[in-house]
């Protein structure tokens, strides 16, 4: 049986032009590439289980590894639980530090360090759209590894007050 071509969209970025993500749920790959930013790839180790609600098919740091540009980095998920913040996701390479947290319903918001460089939005199929805040200057590097987590994790979330109301709802009876 053949498999299943592997999703792949291009996004026409306004700072870093065309950025090619390819998202593999099945096998747990997402690559992240283009003219202007370096090569990231994000796997799930071969043989793991895959939950389907998460588009690499897992948060378990564990049996996740990734590069840039060929060379390792650091990966640190949060458990994601019921808060925004139990999303997030932490990269650390070459000195730099990078984290996506939700911060609306439908998009996440990438720091690097403190510093917010902008705002990603992604449904879970590859599709990666980056709003960028030209104030704080990202680079290529920031660019790659924001595609990539976004495309790798999914973006967004819903504030607690919103979760509370829907457990609360399901619970009345009729």
């Amino acid at each position: 049986m053949p498999k299943d071509p592997t999703p792949e969209s291009v996004t026409d970025d306004d700072l870093f032009g065309a950025i090619t993500v390819r998202l593999d749920g099945r096998e747990g790959e997402v690559v992240v590439e283009g003219a202007s930013v370096p090569r990231v790839v994000l796997r799930r180790t071969t043989g793991t289980d895959r939950a389907d609600h998460v588009p690499i098919g897992t948060r378990d740091g564990a049996v996740l590894t990734l590069t840039v540009d060929g060379a390792p980095a650091e990966l640190d998920l949060a458990r994601g639980r019921v808060t925004r913040r139990s999303y997030r996701v932490d990269v650390r390479y070459a000195g730099r530090s990078w984290r996506l947290v939700p911060g609306s319903i439908p998009s996440s918001r990438l720091l690097r360090g403190r510093e917010r460089l902008g705002d990603f939005s992604s449904g879970g199929d590859g599709r990666v759209f980056a709003e960028w805040r030209r104030d704080a200057a990202p680079d290529a590097r920031d660019a790659a590894v924001g595609y990539a987590l976004a495309a790798a994790f999914g973006t967004g979330g819903q504030p607690m007050w919103m979760m509370a109301l829907e457990l609360a709802g399901d619970l009345l009876p009729g």
